[in-house]
């Protein structure tokens, strides 16, 4: 077996099934270049060929292989072989005795064998230092450097491949893309011991390979908390969107105990933006993804803890405690909670489109498949700021962009700046009336069918991407029987819960509800959950700073 060792420097590797030789190599490599390198020593070709693909999904480097050629069950030239898909950029060495140098030579060939060397190698100084000094630099001013980040290995038009590439974008995890028809990707598959009939392969900076993993076990592997730290809080925030971190950040900074869940990813439907030019304090605009991080940043600094792929399935009231049920059954309880779960992009009906979402079809801006839309041909479905964003980001590189609006006009919905920018952008078409009736394609997203909403008639075009943003439903269904809803299940708190000068018959306290708190007291709403709401990001991020202040006055008074 390989011999274990610090994992933070580049890899010399010797094979040789004799100890004594083996132990003799690793100490005279280790004597040299033990203090920059790490060598590691294996006695057999499958176990060195296991240390390898360790190494692989680890993300170390092999500058230097040295192989035995006459070794049983496999000998030097055969391992080399193997050796060379998994760490193509690794220079290598054949070890041999004079009666073997034939072999050796035609190892050149067959393995594109870098040097070969005549057993005994002493002195050292004289026949071995010499040789690997050489192959060290050769590989050092090669392009194969380390990748310290997660790996994953999927295929273009994989629906979950692009969902988990999503989640980590937006989790701020950085990872490195891997087609798993293109060599790179193949090799890490062979690592992993994979097949690559399920996508996509994950693997995580400490070696940990993971296939088609669902997002708790992927963020508990890349760094995400998962798992809070009490059972009891001043304050859970549900949703990570700008109203929950603003609550994170305003409730943490002022003492409460904070913990926020989100289900997915910080930053709700604005951390997919890929430009927000109307925020105060950003005259040059920002991204969602860098407004997020900034916030979840600060939310952090202040002490709140931040748990991520948690999925919050009920809300129930035991005395003066509000107790918050996860999925897998697990709970938390607190004095107070503000629901801030947002919104999601309404899906859109038309047939063929569930079959292609993530394989063409997107909801939302998907900002990590943008750079695979160089050159082509892309259609948006909506008319609101979110469309328009994405259109402008999309427009940098793609050849051409058609917005299709079901409206008269883009000025009902969308931000005057907005649309003049769209206008003065060449490569970006404006299509009204306009609806998608159907989306083709076997695998991934080949063609749209598009119907004239006045005249009726319908249109067959080619086209690989498609992202929607058609309205937003409330993420609110869990709450079903305990918190009062509108019609469209939005959350209705406050005035609304008072129209006609009553608080609701369940209320039971002496004083009616604050402007942010639902029917049950001590739960607040804030964002695009809450009924009426004026959906923009300086707004959720307002009401959240509010419903922390509210909290504060309902616990004084408790």
């Amino acid at each position: 077996m390989a011999q274990a060792a610090d994992t933070a420097r580049t890899v010399i590797l010797t094979v040789d099934d004799d100890p004594g030789v083996s132990r003799a190599i690793a100490r005279d490599l280790r004597r040299r270049y033990g203090a920059e390198y790490r060598i590691v020593r294996a006695e057999s070709g499958d176990s060195a060929l296991d240390a390898l693909r360790e190494l692989k999904l680890r993300g170390d480097l092999v500058a230097v292989i040295l192989a035995d050629y006459r070794m049983p069950q496999m000998n030097g030239i055969e391992f080399l072989e193997q050796a060379l898909a998994v760490y193509p950029g690794a220079r290598r060495v054949l070890l041999t005795a004079y009666a073997d140098t034939n072999a050796a030579i035609d190892a050149i060939n067959v393995v594109d064998l870098d040097h070969y060397l005549l057993k005994p190698w002493d002195p050292p100084e004289e026949k071995l230092y010499p040789v690997v000094d050489d192959l060290l630099t050769a590989w050092r001013t090669s392009d194969y450097r380390p990748v310290p980040a997660t790996k994953v290995v999927g295929h273009r038009w994989s629906a979950r491949s692009s969902d988990v590439r999503e989640f980590l974008a937006r989790n701020q995890v950085p990872y490195r893309w891997y087609s798993s028809d293109e060599p790179e990707g193949r090799r890490l598959l062979e690592a992993a011991g994979a097949d690559g009939r399920r996508l996509p392969l994950v693997i995580t900076p400490e070696g940990t390979a993971l296939i088609e993993p669902e997002a708790p076990e992927l963020a508990a592997h890349v760094g995400l908390a998962t798992t809070p730290a009490a059972d009891f809080y001043d304050l859970v925030v549900i949703g990570g969107g700008p109203a929950g971190l603003g609550a994170a950040v305003y409730g943490a900074s002022e003492g409460l105990r904070t913990v926020l869940i989100e289900r997915s990813a910080t930053g709700g439907q604005a951390g997919q933006s890929s430009r927000i030019e109307n925020y105060l304090g950003f005259p040059d605009g920002v991204s969602g993804a860098q407004l997020t991080e900034r916030a979840r940043r600060q939310a952090g600094r202040f002490g709140a803890e931040i748990l991520t792929a948690r999925e919050v399935t009920g809300l129930e009231v035991n005395g003066a405690a509000r107790v918050v049920r996860f999925s897998d059954g697990s709970a938390i309880a607190a004095h107070s909670v503000i629901l801030a779960t947002g919104v999601s992009y309404r899906q859109l009906r038309a047939p063929g489109c569930d079959q292609l979402t993530g394989c063409g079809v997107y909801y939302g801006s998907s900002l990590t498949e943008a750079a695979s839309c160089q050159g082509q041909d892309v259609y948006i479905v909506g008319g609101a700021n979110s469309a328009g964003q994405a259109a402008m980001y999309l427009a940098r590189g793609a050849k051409s962009v058609t917005l299709l609006v079901r409206g008269e006009s883009l000025t009902a919905s969308m931000s005057y700046y907005l649309i003049q920018q769209i206008e003065e952008t060449p490569n970006i078409t404006v299509r009204t009336r306009t609806v998608v009736e159907a989306a083709h394609g076997e695998g991934h997203l080949e063609q749209l069918t598009l119907r004239d909403a006045d005249g009726g008639a319908s249109e067959l075009v080619d086209a690989q991407w498609m992202f929607v943003f058609i309205g937003a439903a409330p993420l609110t269904d869990w709450l079903d029987g305990t918190v009062l809803r509108d019609e469209h299940g939005f959350i209705l708190a406050g005035p609304d819960l008072t129209a006609d000068g009553r608080p609701p018959a369940e209320w039971g306290l002496d004083r009616p509800p604050y402007h942010l708190e639902t029917n049950i007291p001590g739960v607040f709403v804030a964002g695009d959950a809450r009924a009426q709401s004026a959906k923009r990001v300086a707004s959720a991020v307002g009401e959240g700073a509010m419903a922390v202040m509210l909290v504060h006055r309902y616990l004084e008074q408790s």
